[in-house]
């Protein structure tokens, strides 16, 4: 059904256009309590087995959407209507920003992948902390809070707007990440590397501390799945050095010839960060040669081309607690969430694994046995 009227409608209009369409139609349905309780009954239903204990939280399941769907905290309700376990809002910057000039996402349908160069565009961190301080939760769900470098501030300015950023939204958060690797704030990747990274996340969490003293928020970094190896490798020792809570694999990728692409050359070449079904293999590898290197030590979050429950299934073998998805629910729609749980908790009952828990990291475990 979905397919159907992703052909009729959504694929005819502009990307943008259908994305804030659907989102309208989200932030709606959440806000109907006839509407949004029986959507979450046929889009949410729970599985026991799937519960999960993660970064402090206990959550009704692994599976929940990425940064950059809900840039400014506006439809965190709507997103775990939709049977979301966990809600990543942002990237948030400290300063609000339009973004970069449009047209800036671009579907690539034959690919199952998409392009975008948004430039993080968001109302900024003041404007995003005020909505999250006036929010009355209709759902339990945990939040995630993504932020990024405003786009005018000198990467040796990066930390103070990071900081910046951190005490006003550290307060609302269940989680906090810092986000190092979109590809299109100028400059941003190169913070990615350890002697930028440490200081960063170090004053990132020296400020979270501070502004919040009753609990301590996680601390995440995401990074890129164009890091070379020995970069990943610097990264996970870097987490267990400072003590991070977990690293998020991966962000869009800029690589395009290695991948296989089918769609249009021209939308192929266009700038911005591609993600989606292509970039699933190198975000796996990223999250293997994680789990390899800090285990149990660092909670592990796998993105990245997740459209099936098998591709969560693998991420959860590979290492991750938790799993995250995005552009695979443009083209698979609201039943998205809901198939991903009920192919987990069958693929967890044919398992030789008694919990969730029990599976993440198993096939590490079986090399190494």
């Amino acid at each position: 059904m979905y397919s159907l009227f992703f052909n009729l409608i959504f694929r005819r209009m502009d990307p943008e256009k259908a994305h804030h369409l659907a989102f309208r139609w989200i932030r709606l349905a959440a806000r109907i309590p006839v509407l949004r309780t029986f959507a979450a009954a046929v889009l949410a239903p729970r599985y026991k087995e799937l519960r999960v204990e993660a970064l402090g939280r206990r959550m009704h399941g692994p599976f929940g959407l990425a940064a950059g769907f809900d840039k400014n905290a506006v439809a965190i309700d709507g997103m775990a209507m939709l049977g979301f376990d966990h809600v990543e809002i942002g990237t948030v910057t400290a300063e609000p920003q339009p973004g970069n000039p449009k047209k800036r996402l671009f579907r690539l349908v034959p690919d199952r992948a998409l392009i975008n160069r948004m430039g993080f565009n968001n109302d900024g961190s003041a404007a995003v902390a005020a909505r999250l301080a006036a929010r009355n939760p209709v759902f339990r769900t945990t939040l995630g809070v993504n932020i990024g470098k405003t786009k005018v501030v000198p990467e040796d300015e990066a930390i103070a707007d990071y900081v910046a950023s951190t005490e006003r939204l550290a307060g609302h958060a269940d989680y906090l990440v810092v986000n190092v690797s979109s590809p299109n704030t100028p400059g941003l990747r190169n913070l990615q590397a350890v002697d930028h990274l440490r200081p960063l996340l170090s004053a990132v969490r020296e400020a979270a501390d501070r502004t919040v003293t009753g609990r301590r928020v996680p601390l995440l970094v995401k990074i890129a799945p164009d890091l070379a190896d020995e970069d990943v490798d610097a990264v996970a020792d870097l987490a267990v050095e400072l003590g991070l809570d977990g690293i998020i694999a991966t962000n869009t990728t800029i690589a395009r010839d290695s991948l296989g692409l089918v769609s249009d050359p021209a939308l192929v070449q266009e700038i911005g960060g591609l993600s989606g079904a292509p970039v699933k293999e190198r975000s796996l590898e990223v999250l293997r040669r994680l789990y390899a290197r800090v285990g149990d030590r660092v909670t592990l979050i796998g993105v990245g081309g997740i459209a099936t429950a098998e591709d969560a299934w693998q991420r959860i073998l590979a290492g991750a607690t938790l799993v995250q998805g995005y552009s695979a629910f443009i083209y698979e729609g609201p039943f998205y969430a809901r198939a991903i749980h009920k192919g987990l908790a069958a693929r967890l009952r044919n398992s030789p694994y008694a919990t969730l828990a029990d599976a993440v990291g198993a096939e590490h475990k079986k090399v190494t046995a």
